[in-house]
This record gives structure tokens, C-alpha cells and sequence, in this order.
């Protein structure tokens, strides 16, 4: 039985052990507290424990499944279908890739479904939350096919839990972590400290980002990314969402660069005309301009209701290219205080903006340079009149 299994929480935020025929009461508390069953406000509730169960899955993973370009509903002109087409010596808009998945108990048995509301997530991992005071441990399991990590942005860790490889003097045993072997588990525990919540212009939360630091570059354009909400003391619903926010929303802004993946060599193969793996025009051909994995507003919509508190969290990685400017039609928000329509990012940023949408429709959200509109980098979210049913 995993240390994840026997946990038992108590009130101050420490554990014990219990005998082993309790062990089911446990696990019922750990997974609670992963699943976020509970959005009610919890106001004096102390430090707490938060467990996840979380995998890194191979998936076949498609930009732009609708096959359209779905903002202007029209088919894909020449600029797209350099991207998206695929060919004799072209893979198209469908790439193997390894994605970080929630399940709901250390077995790895069943996976945790994504709400309706969550679909726009895309290949983004699970989201993980806590307030400031908490313990999270995340339970990981590699089912790829190269070693992996879960590294966090923000947190506090210590060496073994740092997700990284590095020259650093430590020995074997404390190095597990830093690169799980394929079919191998691995249990990492991060603090949450005043200096990882939300600073003096920040509003009741922010955004750090979790990805597979093992070999960083190869990793993360594989798709081992995923996003963190750490919210200030006192401020959490019991899963850990703010509660002053009605609705968070969390968008990755990423050149995907297929041809830097662990997978390239054996996607080249496949085609009955393999390029080179150095030709330019291939390699422009697996660049891929997207929002949380889709290209040309192929991803679901982001939905919120007129007169929501709305929390956009955006993120980006990447190399020189991924320089953003997100952008939302129709609305504007407040970000570091603050009014605007459009933020920036560079690689390894992250950026937190509050709305409360007053103009219903669906509008565009996209990064609002010139070359990446062109090359797909688009998406939509619709807001909701008052007794508006439902979502386009």
C-alpha cells in the first residue's frame, strides 16, 4: 500500500497513521480533496493535505479536429494547410503525443472525466489547486515511453522533489524523481508558503505551471504541461478555487514544435515519403500555432455567463517564437490593476486577469501577432445572457 493510501488528514494540517483496516476511510478523504466534490466556501479552514493522482498517457492528439477553420467557417486556405494537410511526405494535424491525465486513486484505474466546462482545457494537464498553508502530494505514474517528471513552478520542494535532474551531489536513492522510468511511480510532496500565493497587486489567486523537466525541451513539446492555481489563505472552497471567482479559465499559448518531440523520428517513418528531418519545409509543417493544443478555434468553446467573476490564467513556453499577446474581443479585464483587452507572455510566463463579461456572443481570443493569426494561433469564448441556455 502506497504512503498516499494510508494518509489520514486531521484538522491541523499534520497526519497519522492508523491501522491498516482503516485504510479505506482514507483513501475516500485523499481522493475528495483531489476531485474537489465540494465548491462550497469553506471560510476558517486550516492547511490541509491535497492529493492528486496523475499520469503521463500516449495519446493521438489532432489540432484541428472539426476539420475547418472554425472561425471563419470556412475550409483551410494555403497558410493553414501547410500546417494541417497531410501527405506523402506531411503528417498533418494528428501527432503522438504524452499528456498528463488526473485519476482518481493511486491504482491508475479510471481517469478522471473532464466536465463539459473543462473540454476547452485541451491537452493541458489536470488543474491543480491549493491555498496558501497547504501540503500538495502528487502521486505519479509514467505510462510513456521515455522518462518523465512533474516539475512546479512557484512551490516550495526540496531536492527530491524537484522534478529536474542535476549535478547536485545527491545520491541515487534521492534522484527517483527526477526522471520516472516508463511504468514506474513516484510520490512528490510540495509546500505551499506565503511567497507562492498571491502578492500585493494580485487578486485572491494566481497561476504557477507544472511540466516534465527531465528533458525539459523534449518533454514539454511532447505535451507534458499542466496548470497550478495556489489560492491565499483563507480564500479556498474546499477543492482549493478561489471563492470570489465564479469561473476560472486557463489558456496555453505555444508554438508546438513537433519537430523537437520524443516522437518525431517514428511519425517521419510512418509517411510513404519520409523528408528529410532537417527539410525546412517540413520542418515548418510541424509547427504547430495553438491554444491549449487546438489551432484555428478547432477547441471547444470557453463559456461563462453575462455578469460572471471570471479568472483568465494564461501561460506560455516555448523558445524565441513564442512571444503572445492574448487577446480577448468583446470584453476587457484587470491584470497587475490594470484595465486592458491584451496581455504578454514570453516562455515561462504567466499571466492572471480578472473579467466580468457584460457584452453576450461569441468572441475571439487569440494571440494578436500578425504571423501566428495567420498560422492558426485562434480560439473563442462565448458569454451568456441571462437565462441563456446551454453553449453553442
Amino acid at each position: 500500500m502506497s504512503e498516499l493510501q494510508t494518509l489520514v488528514l486531521v484538522p491541523n494540517g499534520r497526519s497519522r497513521r492508523r491501522p491498516r483496516t482503516r485504510w479505506v476511510v482514507a483513501v475516500v478523504a485523499v481522493v475528495l480533496l483531489a476531485v474537489g466534490c465540494d465548491s462550497g466556501a469553506s471560510p476558517g479552514v486550516g492547511p490541509q493535505t491535497r492529493a492528486y493522482y496523475i499520469s503521463a498517457d500516449e495519446v493521438a492528439w489532432n489540432y484541428a479536429p472539426a476539420g475547418t477553420n472554425m472561425v471563419t467557417g470556412q475550409q483551410f486556405d494555403e497558410t493553414a494547410n501547410t500546417f494541417l494537410e497531410s501527405g506523402p511526405d506531411r503528417i498533418g494535424s494528428t501527432y503522438t503525443k504524452c499528456l498528463y491525465h488526473g485519476y482518481t486513486d493511486a491504482t491508475f484505474t479510471h481517469q478522471l472525466p473532464r466536465s463539459a466546462d473543462e473540454q476547452y482545457l485541451g491537452l493541458l494537464g489536470p488543474v491543480i489547486r491549493a491555498q496558501v498553508g497547504d501540503t500538495i502530494k502528487v502521486m505519479f505514474r509514467n505510462n510513456c515511453s521515455f522518462p518523465a517528471s512533474i516539475h512546479p513552478h512557484g512551490v516550495f520542494y526540496d531536492k527530491k522533489d524537484e522534478g529536474a535532474p542535476s549535478d547536485d551531489g545527491r545520491s541515487a536513492p534521492d534522484k527517483v524523481g527526477d526522471a520516472v522510468a516508463p511504468q514506474q511511480q513516484y510520490l512528490y510532496t510540495w509546500q505551499i508558503p506565503e511567497r507562492a500565493g498571491p502578492g500585493p497587486m494580485d487578486g485572491s489567486s494566481v497561476m504557477w505551471m507544472y511540466h516534465s523537466h527531465t528533458d525539459e525541451v523534449l518533454d514539454t513539446y511532447s505535451g507534458l504541461m499542466g496548470p497550478m492555481e495556489v489560492t491565499a489563505r483563507g480564500r479556498a472552497r474546499p477543492d482549493g478555487s478561489p471563492d470570489d471567482v465564479d469561473r476560472d479559465i486557463f489558456a496555453l499559448f505555444l508554438v508546438m514544435d513537433e519537430n523537437t518531440t520524443h516522437y518525431l523520428e517514428a511519425e517521419r517513418t510512418k509517411l510513404v515519403k519520409p523528408s528529410a528531418a532537417d527539410d525546412v519545409d517540413f520542418q515548418e509543417s510541424n509547427k504547430m500555432h495553438s491554444i491549449n493544443g487546438y489551432m484555428y478555434g478547432n477547441g471547444p468553446l470557453m463559456t461563462m455567463h453575462q455578469g460572471q467573476r471570471v479568472r483568465w490564467h494564461v501561460m506560455s513556453m516555448g523558445n524565441e517564437v513564442d512571444l503572445h499577446t492574448p487577446h480577448w474581443h468583446g470584453n476587457t479585464v484587470v491584470a497587475a490593476g490594470m484595465r486592458t483587452d491584451t496581455v504578454s507572455l514570453l516562455p515561462a510566463t504567466m499571466v492572471t486577469a480578472d473579467m466580468v463579461p457584460d457584452n453576450p456572443g461569441v468572441w475571439q481570443f487569440h494571440c494578436h501577432v500578425a504571423d501566428h493569426i495567420a498560422a492558426g494561433m485562434l480560439s473563442g469564448y462565448q458569454i451568456l445572457a441571462p437565462g441563456q441556455p446551454g453553449s453553442k
